[in-house]
C-alpha cells in the first residue's frame, strides 16, 4: 500500500488545536526534541496555527480513513533581520502510532514544497544531536550538516547539542 493510500495534508486550521496541542505536549513532557520545558496551552496552540496562517504555512498529516490528525510540520522565520528573509526554520512532530511508517518524510517534503512555493530558498532544521531518526530523516531529503551548537540547550537535567541542517530550496 502506498503512503498515499493512508495519508494526505493540508494547512493547518483552528480545528485542529487540541490534536497539534496533544502531539506536540507530548514531546514537551517526554522527549529532547524540543527545548520546551512547559506545554502549551489552547490558547497558545491557536496563536500558534494563527502565526502559520500566511507566509510561513503549517501542514497537518491525516489518516484518511478517519480523517485524525497523526503530525504536523511547518516553517517559521529563520532570523528577524531582513537579510533572512528568504531562510525558514522547519518543525516537524509525528504522533508516536505513526512514526517509522514514511509519514515523517511525507509530510516534511509537503512543508517543504510549501516553503519553495512561498518564495524561500533555503531551510534550516535543528535537530537534537543524538536524535538518530530524525537527522536521517532531514538528509534523506537533501538536507546536509552545517554544523553543530555544543551543549546550547538544557533539558531534564542534561546538556543537549543541536546539529544544524540546511536544504536549499
Amino acid at each position: 500500500m502506498n503512503i498515499d493510500d493512508i495519508y494526505a495534508t493540508r494547512s493547518v486550521t483552528l480545528r485542529d488545536t487540541e490534536a497539534l496541542m496533544t502531539i506536540y505536549n507530548r514531546e514537551v513532557v517526554g522527549s529532547r526534541v524540543t527545548l520546551d520545558l512547559v506545554p502549551r496551552s489552547i490558547s497558545q496552540q491557536r496563536a500558534w496555527i494563527e502565526e502559520h496562517q500566511g507566509v510561513y504555512p503549517a501542514l497537518i498529516a491525516y489518516n484518511k480513513s478517519n480523517e485524525d490528525v497523526v503530525g504536523f510540520a511547518s516553517v517559521s522565520p529563520y532570523r528577524i533581520r531582513p537579510g533572512y528573509s528568504t531562510t525558514v526554520e522547519n518543525s516537524i512532530y509525528i504522533a508516536p502510532d505513526h512514526q517509522g511508517k514514511g509519514l515523517g518524510k511525507y509530510l516534511l517534503a509537503a512543508i517543504l514544497d510549501e516553503a519553495a512555493h512561498h518564495g524561500f530558498h533555503a531551510c534550516i532544521a535543528r535537530v537534537a544531536a543524538d536524535h538518530v531518526a530524525s537527522i536521517a530523516l532531514h538528509k534523506s531529503l537533501g538536507y546536509f550538516e552545517v554544523g553543530i551548537e555544543r551543549e546550547i540547550g538544557r533539558k531534564f537535567g542534561k546538556w543537549i547539542d543541536m546539529l544544524l541542517l540546511e536544504k536549499l530550496l
